[in-house]
Order: structure tokens, then sequence, then C-alpha cells
């Protein structure tokens, strides 16, 4: 009966998706697996996704240090998937090996390209990631998405704009929201020019996109233009917590952060609920503000399963310090777990911005040599 079962491929391949992706039991999904015979390509990649999805790349490569059949070009593409998550020396060598023994016939294969060309970015080897590109004869604009995508996560921005002004298909979602964070992180006159002309061309059914947009508004603000990111804002018919976000860090960096505090009352009134970011952002407007019963408001508000996050301390550090109020400064900072740098660093500057030189230079020794920086040494200098 068993037997009978086990030799329907469609059947096995069911369960053990469901054991991965619904029920998350990997054991039990990785036991299944072994016990099948005949394993085939097919079987392999929705074995590959699963363990990818479950955040065990590592055992994908396990898994395929026992493959007794060649990788077809999805497996193959999933595979550099794999490679691309763990980007770690194991993953290098075996992405890089498989790569250089891919067939012929598969180089022309978007999707096995696209999913090389973004291992290879992951990796920092752009060369070998232009190479592939170059040689791909019919690009589309997921190909075109993962090259400029792969130019952002290096730091490589002028080198996406170039790409963005060859592009002659019609952008995704996914492309202009990379393309107005490229434009944001540049913010040059030509990185002003492209940003808006994208934005002035950029389809309708694009435009109550909330990932689009929050890029969008983060890019004008960056820009300082402040009435358009407004504008587009206003536009939005459902906003969610990462638009508002947006908008607020956009008013604190153009030095508008009181109205940061009205649109906050306008997410009580509509019931959404800030994340973590949105809470950060509205402690850096505390900060700017430098008022006390303003701090002391937003704060009463926050949950406290974020404000027992290290990001959330080492931003109240930082507001309640420059609001004056060390005391309470000194109470999150000896509530902090998980102290970083930053942490330290934070209290330290609070204790320099109220006149505490000698806490500081305390606070400076007491710091583990690992996390001290040149921050660090800059703020104690301060106050003495």
């Amino acid at each position: 009966m068993l037997s009978n079962f086990l030799s329907n491929t469609f059947k096995i391949q069911a369960i053990i998706n469901k054991t991965l992706v619904e029920s998350k039991d990997i054991d039990n999904a990785m036991h299944l697996f072994s016990s099948i015979t005949n394993k085939s390509n097919y079987m392999y990649t929705v074995m590959f996704k699963g363990l990818i999805t479950n955040n065990v790349a590592e055992k994908v490569l396990d898994l395929f240090d026992e493959m007794k059949i060649e990788p077809n070009q999805f497996t193959l593409g999933t595979l550099f998937n794999a490679c691309a998550v763990l980007n770690n020396n194991r993953a290098m060598k075996t992405g890089k090996r498989l790569l250089d023994e891919m067939p012929e016939n598969y180089r022309n294969n978007n999707i096995t390209s696209t999913s090389a060309i973004d291992m290879l970015m992951k990796f920092g080897d752009v060369k070998s990631a232009e190479r592939i590109f170059r040689s791909i004869k019919a690009k589309n604009i997921i190909t075109h998405g993962a090259m400029v995508k792969g130019y952002v996560g290096n730091e490589m921005f002028q080198k996406a704009l170039d790409l963005f002004e060859e592009i002659d298909i019609e952008l995704d979602d996914v492309t202009y929201s990379i393309a107005f964070k490229c434009c944001a992180k540049l913010c040059n006159d030509r990185a002003i020019k492209i940003g808006k002309e994208l934005l002035a061309k950029m389809p309708e059914n694009y435009r109550n996109d909330n990932i689009i947009l929050t890029s969008a508004i983060d890019m004008l603000m960056k820009f300082g233009d402040v009435e358009s990111a407004e504008r587009i804002f206003r536009s939005i018919k459902a906003k969610g917590a990462n638009i508002y976000g947006a908008l607020m860090n956009g008013y604190n960096l153009n030095g508008e952060s009181w109205k940061c505090f009205k649109i906050f009352e306008e997410m009580k009134k509509k019931d959404i609920i800030p994340d973590e970011i949105a809470w950060n952002i509205l402690i850096g407007a505390c900060s700017k503000s430098g008022m006390l019963h303003h701090c002391q408001y937003i704060v009463n508000q926050i949950p406290l399963n974020i404000q027992n996050k290290i990001r959330t301390q080492n931003a109240l550090i930082d507001m309640w310090g420059k609001c004056g109020s060390i005391e309470n400064a000194k109470n999150v900072f000896n509530l902090a777990v998980d102290r970083d740098t930053i942490t330290y660093n934070a209290m330290i500057n609070a204790f320099c911005l109220n006149g505490m030189g000698s806490q500081a230079a305390e606070l400076y020794r007491e710091m583990p040599n690992n996390l001290r920086d040149h921050v660090s040494q800059i703020c104690v200098l301060n106050a003495c």
C-alpha cells in the first residue's frame, strides 16, 4: 500500500509541499523525500523551493550534494536562488561551479539567467553578472530588474541609472520601486530629472500601489519636494503604515517635524497602527522638537514589545538626551539588554548634551572595546 502511494509522484510532491509550506515540518519533509526512489528534477525543485521558503537554504546544498541526476534549467535557477540567500563561501563555490558547468542551451533562458545574475550580484561579482546580462539575446523587464537591483545592492547607483536610460520596455512595479530608491540615494540633478520623469510617466494602475508610492514619496522627500510628496500621499485611497512612515520621515528630513504629530493623529483616527519603523520616526520627530510633553505623549502610546527592541531603545535614549531628561535616558539605557555601539554612543552623547562630561567619560571606560568607534571617541572628547 505504501509503495503504491510512494510511486505516485504528484501525491508525494503534494504531501511534501504541504508538510513544508503549511506545517513547516522540515524533518518529516526531508524524511519523506529521502524515502523516494527515482527522484525527478521537478521533485528536487519543489523541495529546494520549500527549504528556501523555510529559511534552511543550507539544506538545499546538502541535498544537491546527494543528487544523482543532472539539474535542469529550473532546478539550476532554484539552486542559484539558494546560493544567493546563503551568500557564504560554500554557496559561492557551489554557485560559480554550477554556472561554469551550465549547458549552453540554458544560457538564454531568462528565468535561469536572472537567478544567476541575482546570485552573482549578491556575491558582489558585478562583472560576471554584467557578462551574463550582455549575453542574453532577448532581455525582458525581469532581467533588467535583476541587474538594476544588483547595482543598487552594490551601491553602484550611477550604473543603475545608466541602465534605466537604456530600457526601452515598460517597467513593472518592482522596477519602478527600485528606480525611485536609486534616485533617492543619488539625489543629484540627473537623479532628480530621471526620478520625476519616471513618476510622471508611471501608468495609472501603479498609482495606488503602497510599495511603489512609499518609494516615490521617500524619493521626493529626499529631493526636498515636500509638496509633490504630500500630493501623492493625499491621492492614495488605502494608506498603510509604511506610507505614513515615509511621509513622516520626509518631514523629519526637511525640518518639518511638527507635521509628524498631525499625521500621527490622522493614523489614530483611521485605526492605522504604526509599525516599529513609524514609531522610531515619531521618536525622531520628538528629538527634533525638543518638547518634553510631545516626548511623553508619544512614549506613553508605544507598545511594550516595540519599546523593548534595541533600535527603539537607542532612539529613545537619543530623544530623552536631546530633550534634557537625562534620568529617562538612563532608565532606558539600564533596561537595554542587547546594548550595541549605538546604545552606548547615544547615552554618552546624552551625558555630553546635558553637561555631564565626567559621566560620559566614565561610561566610555565601561564600554566594551569591540563596541567603540570613532563616534564614541568624538562624543567623549566633546565632553572633556
